[in-house]
């Protein structure tokens, strides 16, 4: 076949493709690597792309030019390589681009050139931002920054299968803002989210680094707590309610009360999400029966105070 045959299959491909020779002079460039870059062949022919024509970037922000420049490393060694960079855009702005390096050899195996072939990643990480976006949302309460419902769910497959593996131990604790609809009721809807906020960082500030809290919803959070006996277990839940006591929520100048009730239960090999919750939703529901502002715990299968 003729070599303007080669070239039609070349300028048709939809990633950007070009040779250099050993010099590292550019001896063709294609329609996809001008519509990537924004430079015509003609702008590049015989130009070394060590000019900083593309000035392609790491994630970190290295210039790969004239330190480590993948095109330079494969005439070098021979190896292909394949990765992730940033090409500088004719018209000045980064594009994100998917880039394989292979050299080019003659027929005594001398290596005697390379091509690179790149691909616009735009989309493609855009694709990933939209995602990872999309996958925060359903992970996280939007009022207050914490996991929700589903990133709890999740939290405690994780911890359970621990518990059956390596029979590391968990618990679980709900905490429920006391009185919180005579909050809302009394100084209205903005004042119920700063205290549902307040109690949010309250309470994260009052575990390990380790638990976990989440909110369940409405007015009520829950806490998965690893690594645990019951004498810690005690001792974090007591914690908990009691930040919260001595954090007042500041509102147009006054200080109101906020306090919480928790109720919690020690995980068991045999508990499912629905069975632990139920046991420490019982214990709140007592804590709540008790007088509020005070915790009650079922460890082991009994519940105390």
């Amino acid at each position: 076949m003729k070599p303007e045959y080669y070239k039609s299959i070349l300028d048709n491909l939809f990633d950007g493709l070009y040779f250099v020779n050993r010099q590292r002079g550019i001896t063709y460039w294609n329609r996809s690597a001008e519509r990537i870059s924004g430079y015509r062949a003609e702008e590049v022919l015989g130009q070394s792309c060590a000019n900083n024509i593309l000035r392609h970037i790491t994630a970190e922000g290295k210039e790969l030019c004239n330190d480590g420049c993948p095109l330079a490393q494969t005439l070098n060694n021979g190896q292909e390589f394949e990765g992730q960079v940033f090409l500088l855009h004719k018209d000045g702005h980064r594009v994100p681009v998917a880039v394989r390096v292979s050299p080019l050899r003659d027929d005594s195996g001398e290596i005697v050139g390379a091509m690179e072939v790149f691909s616009d990643a735009s989309t493609h990480l855009r694709m990933l931002c939209e995602l990872n976006e999309l996958k925060s949302r359903t992970l996280t309460d939007a009022l207050t920054g914490l996991g929700n419902r589903n990133a709890a769910e999740q939290e405690f497959k994780r911890r359970l299968g621990e518990l059956k593996r390596y029979g590391t131990p968990f618990g679980l604790l709900f905490a429920d803002v006391d009185g919180f609809k005579s909050i809302n009721d009394s100084h209205g809807h903005e004042a119920g989210d700063k205290a549902l906020v307040q109690v949010a960082k309250t309470l994260q500030s009052a575990l390990r680094g380790v638990d976990t809290v989440c909110r369940w919803g409405g007015e009520e959070f829950v806490v998965l707590v690893p690594q645990v006996e019951e004498q810690v277990f005690r001792s974090i839940a007591e914690r908990m309610r009691r930040f919260v006591e001595v954090s007042p929520l500041r509102l147009n100048g006054e200080s109101l009360s906020i306090t919480v009730s928790v109720g919690g239960a020690l995980a068991r090999p045999d508990d499912t999400l629905t069975s632990l919750t139920a046991r420490a939703d019982t214990m709140m529901y007592k804590a709540k029966h008790a007088g509020r502002n005070c915790t009650e715990l079922d460890c082991a299968g009994s519940a105390t105070a």
